[in-house]
């Protein structure tokens, strides 16, 4: 009898571990997040803290992508939706091209709108890694207060991704 207790309590723990790892309890942007320099279409630098403050009031669809990305331009068509259904939604491209030059044509080939930056350092530098970026397209949904209200969807999760921005907005 012990050692069927004991054995349910590892269960237990196990279960309760898995459950906070799956979850995506993120709600706010690391400080690491928030100080990254990214680059603008004019080619200067921002925080990604300020593109947030600039936004703020709004709900945000963060979707990080890149132009060699072929989910990413899979997904295109339905990100196109969500801004016609979502116009009062800020965009925010964030782009893990490898350069300047590819990012800006990527823009112009694939009709990509909204707001676009470039994350200097790609995919697995310091910001890929403060958001814990493990694939593209990724999307994260900021509510009007800047609170993350989904942390991570990818091209899969347009239902999800509507869903969060009819109670964000």
């Amino acid at each position: 009898m012990k050692k069927v207790v004991t054995a349910l309590a590892i269960v237990s723990v196990l279960v309760v571990a898995f459950s906070f790892t799956s979850c995506n309890s993120e709600t706010e942007f690391s400080k690491e997040s928030l100080e990254t320099r990214l680059t603008t279409i004019d080619n200067k630098d921002i925080s990604f803290e300020e593109i947030l403050k600039e936004n703020h009031g709004k709900a945000i669809v963060i979707d990080v992508w890149a132009s060699w990305c072929s989910d990413c331009i899979k997904s295109m068509p339905e990100v196109k939706e969500l801004k016609a259904k979502f116009p009062e939604v800020a965009f925010v491209n964030l782009s893990c091209d490898k350069t300047y030059d590819a990012w800006r044509v990527g823009i112009e080939k694939h009709e990509v709108t909204g707001e676009n930056y470039l994350i200097k350092d790609g995919m697995k530098g310091a910001f890929g890694k403060s958001i814990k970026l493990d694939w593209i397209p990724r999307f994260i949904v900021v509510d009007k207060d800047g609170k993350i209200v989904l942390f991570r969807a990818i091209e899969k999760d347009f239902d999800k991704i509507r869903e969060t921005l009819e109670k964000a907005k």
